[in-house]
């Protein structure tokens, strides 16, 4: 892919500086929309326009809806305005307002100048719901059909109206612009009669959305139904959009960029790497590093109050790493677990004495297996391999007990705060690594001290 990827780039650039401009359309036409995007990606700024007026209309119109936003604000302020709105004429509203939503001030003022009269309502409509619901990503291009219909006349509909359609697989049957079913093509050409009426044939049963519902719910709908749009509906069931399955991929992908983020320790970002700059990423980074780093100073202020128990068992000190690390990467794995379910909608809060139950007894397997490797490990390399007489079975007694009860510590913590976080509005993928590490790092040196007063001193 790479190899393709270089030789299409060489020799677009080769055919522009000879100026072969036929030779570069007949390339073009023969690729898909996202990868002519990925090559014009790599153009020159300068370049751009060129290639991008050598597409067909509606070829160009699928491209630029897979461009970067900065490379579309380019394109934007270079067309003449019948070059705008032949592209706006071939968008979708779901297109149009994703652009829309990306572009400054001045450049929106100009797209909805340009856009027909039908077009600027439905974009303004999509914009006023809240971000981030079924609403704001929906669109307003789908068949409707009249329970009274026939086949024959609902197959005429389709094929007159459909060219303007997202899709057209899936009709949804309305009277007054209350939904009361849906109907697929396939349902239509396999009806025994064309004179056989839409309400005969329709699946009453319908799962559909509301307007104000997180975009995240309406992603896991698709996903567990395997539907390839979804309606949306307002408080009185009247339909007002749909959401295709490509607006839903779109959406797991976002959220799952979301969350690995925010499980690193990073406020989220629109950008790619290679788009963000340097102040970009210090940005996003530095208020968790922030915050992190004063947390941290917890762990100094637990090892300074008990430095009577350091002074006198010095080898004490040598244990510290392990059992922090051990604690983290604990609470880490039943954090990741927790957040994972929560997001596939598998958990509830109701559902946190369960998970806690299974927890503690994973907990006591992982932490008496711990506990006895690192027993042996103690004694037989640590005293006799290295000949640390200061390391007795006492200590690793400290140790081993402190490795068991922070494992537990760290799973019940690592299980519980993301339910918590979810239960109270705030994203569970915040309760992740470093947060729980962090948490964890604490409880597990109080552990370990208050063991090794009541053993060693």
């Amino acid at each position: 892919m790479a190899e393709r990827t270089i030789t299409v780039g060489s020799t677009l650039e080769a055919l522009l500086a000879e100026k072969k401009y036929s030779t570069i359309r007949d390339i073009l036409i023969t690729m898909k929309p996202f990868d002519i995007a990925a090559e014009f990606d790599d153009m020159e700024d300068d370049r751009l326009p060129i290639l991008f007026r050598l597409l067909p209309k509606e070829l160009a119109a699928e491209t630029f809806v897979e461009m970067d936003p900065e490379a579309q604000e380019l394109l934007i302020r270079g067309f003449s305005d019948s070059e705008l709105r032949e592209v706006l004429d071939e968008l979708y509203v779901d297109d149009a307002v994703d652009i829309v939503e990306e572009m400054p001030a001045n450049v929106v003022r100009r797209i909805l100048s340009q856009a027909d009269q039908e077009m600027r309502k439905n974009i303004n409509e999509i914009l006023r719901y809240p971000e981030n619901s079924a609403g704001s990503i929906m669109t307003t291009e789908y068949v409707s059909l009249r329970p009274g219909m026939s086949v024959g006349d609902a197959i005429m509909r389709i094929r007159r109206t459909g060219v303007d359609k997202e899709t057209i697989y899936t009709c949804y049957v309305t009277s007054g612009r209350t939904l009361l079913g849906l109907v697929t093509v396939k349902d239509l050409l396999l009806a025994q009669d064309d004179d056989t009426t839409i309400d005969q044939i329709m699946e009453s049963n319908v799962i559909s959305v509301n307007t104000h519902t997180d975009q995240e719910e309406v992603a896991l709908t698709f996903s567990k139904y395997d539907f390839l749009a979804l309606p949306v509906v307002d408080a009185e069931n009247r339909m007002v959009g749909i959401v295709t399955f490509d607006d839903a991929m779109d959406v797991m992908e976002d959220e799952a960029t979301e969350d690995m983020e925010i499980m690193g320790g990073m406020t989220p970002s629109d950008k790619t790497y290679l788009r963000s700059s340097v102040g970009d990423l210090f940005k996003h980074r530095i208020p968790w590093l922030m915050l992190l780093m004063v947390s941290a100073t917890f762990t100094g202020m637990i090892i300074t109050g008990f430095e009577s128990a350091l002074a006198a068992q010095v080898v004490l000190t040598a244990f510290i790493p392990m059992l922090m690390d051990s604690g983290g990467n604990s609470g880490s794995q039943s954090s990741v677990t927790i957040i994972r379910a929560l997001s596939l909608g598998e958990l509830e809060l109701s559902d946190l004495p369960r998970v806690i139950w299974k927890e503690i007894r994973t907990a006591v397997l992982c932490g008496v297996s711990l506990a006895a490797a690192c027993f042996a490990k103690i004694m037989l390399v640590d005293r006799l391999l290295m000949g640390n007489t200061e390391v007795t079975a006492t200590v690793a007694l400290v140790v081993c007990m402190t490795l068991a009860l922070t494992i537990l510590v760290a799973k019940f913590v690592g299980c519980t705060l993301p339910m918590f976080a979810k239960k109270v509005g705030f994203d569970p993928a915040v309760m992740a690594s470093p947060f729980i590490t962090t948490i964890v790092d604490a409880l597990s040196l109080l552990v370990y001290f208050a063991i090794a007063n009541m053993l060693l001193l």
